[in-house]
């Protein structure tokens, strides 16, 4: 299913993606294990889903501008999570209820079709504030059977089919199949200026019915983006990203929050939301996804950060931002645990000493009182119950990230060209950054801990 104006965008992308792709894949900063736009810009991950041998990474892609544009669904797709296949966008910014841009959403599959459920953006022209007047946030759904074609696209829901006291910002459907109906969560903002989601139900996964909201007794935000409710191991937890929430000590450092809440109860009826904790306290972090692969839960989150006061260097080469490696949750309780998948082993290749260390993955057993010097750029240092990353240099506007911890037993860090991922005792916390020290330099001084430390390879894209 085509129209003129998709015929024009695809033939427009693919245009931009041979004339200035070059020009991209030459920025030394460029990626060697993560999921990157091929040119301008990337956002939030949308439509993870495994369907058949094929698992699918759709993105929030600008392809036109790496500081943002008009949104497409860019895609990806792999059948191990490591040799990866870029294919042309599938959803383009080409009907009425989408015309400034495909927003983020998610995929149900059911008998080798994928039913993808995403924000239609809209934005009217006037003297509007594009949040309680101004802007269309409209649920729709594509439809496609082979993950290459779009087969069916349609409108669902419009602002007014929402609540009346909330303001144009209702976006980021996260649909799933449970209990013989579907279930849709959407992050919406309200009229007071309180984040909260909302929750549908359907029978047919097109007529969708508002049946509870879900939100905190005391105010959390303005906005909670990018949900994701589900249950792991008999607990259900409410992953989303609240923004407006002040920062307090240690918590909430970035200027948006990403993190989740134990969620007690029904969440169609009586519930009760535990104590919010965060997923990451680095730089860049920011609407990760969930999707079941068989008996585990797998995450891709965005590196990168929304309105942040820092940048990325690649934007002269014509591209920014990327993709996390694939994590797998695990329970602690009421808490969640982010580890990287199985997979990302097996890009492992030999140990290495300390000095040569420049794209790795690296395991420590850490002394009470420690440090370590990346690349002579980023700096991580512990002592007592507290761990800091400072970027000494290469951190384009990025300082200092602290994380709280009850006592540092252990560290790995995965480390790409222009990233790291510091995931600790066991991935309780994570600290994620990007980072753009002398593409020459290379090693890591260890103090307070013993490592070992493996050279990594490359995705196969």
């Amino acid at each position: 299913m085509s129209n003129a104006l998709q015929c024009d965008l695809a033939r427009l992308v693919a245009r931009v993606e041979r004339e200035d792709g070059p020009r991209a894949a030459a920025d030394p900063y460029r990626q060697r294990f993560h999921l990157m736009p091929p040119v301008g810009w990337m956002n939030d991950p949308n439509g993870l889903c495994r369907c058949g041998e094929w698992y699918h990474v759709f993105y929030q892609y600008g392809p036109f501008d790496p500081t943002g544009g008009v949104k497409h669904w860019g895609h990806y797709r792999s059948r191990d999570l490591l040799r990866w296949e870029k294919l042309p966008p599938l959803l383009y910014p080409d009907q009425p209820w989408n015309i400034h841009g495909v927003y983020s959403g998610s995929a149900l599959v059911e008998n080798g079709t994928m039913y993808l459920y995403y924000t239609g953006n809209v934005k009217f022209a006037g003297d509007y504030d594009y949040i309680t007047a101004g802007r269309g946030h409209n649920v729709a759904l594509a439809v496609t059977h082979d993950g290459v074609t779009v087969d069916s696209n349609e409108l669902l829901l419009e602002n007014k089919d929402y609540p009346e006291n909330l303001t144009c910002h209702v976006r980021d459907p996260k649909v799933w199949a449970q209990d013989g109906k579907y279930y849709m969560v959407l992050g919406a903002r309200t009229k007071e200026d309180r984040g909260e989601l909302l929750v549908y139900e359907s029978e047919d996964k097109r007529r969708w019915q508002h049946v509870n909201t879900l939100t905190t007794p005391d105010l959390f935000g303005y906005m909670w983006e990018c949900p994701d409710l589900f249950c792991l191991d008999g607990q259900w937890f409410l992953v989303c990203s609240p923004q407006g929430v002040r920062r307090q000590g240690n918590r909430y450092q970035n200027i948006y929050s990403c993190g989740f809440f134990p969620l007690y109860g029904d969440f169609r009826s009586d519930y009760t939301l535990g104590a919010y904790q965060e997923l990451d306290c680095g730089f860049d972090f920011y609407a990760p996804q969930t999707f079941l692969d068989g008996s585990r839960r797998l995450m891709i989150g965005w590196m990168g950060m929304p309105d942040a006061d820092y940048t990325n260097p690649t934007v002269a080469y014509g591209w920014q931002h990327c993709m996390t490696v694939p994590c797998e949750l695990r329970r602690n309780g009421a808490r969640l645990l982010r580890w990287p998948a199985a997979e990302i082993d097996a890009l492992r290749g030999t140990r290495i000493a300390p000095e040569q260390a420049q794209v790795f993955d690296l395991e420590c057993i850490t002394s009470e009182k420690g440090r370590l010097v990346i690349r002579g750029a980023a700096v991580i240092e512990w002592e007592k119950q507290r761990l800091s990353l400072t970027l000494m240099r290469g951190g384009a506007g990025r300082t200092v990230r602290y994380a709280d911890v009850d006592a540092l037993a252990a560290l790995r860090i995965i480390a790409d060209v222009s990233s790291l991922e510091i995931f600790i005792n066991g991935g309780e916390q994570i600290m994620t950054t990007r980072y753009y020290p002398d593409p020459s330099s290379c090693g890591v001084q260890i103090d307070g801990a013993a490592a070992e430390i493996w050279t990594m390879g490359a995705l196969q894209i």
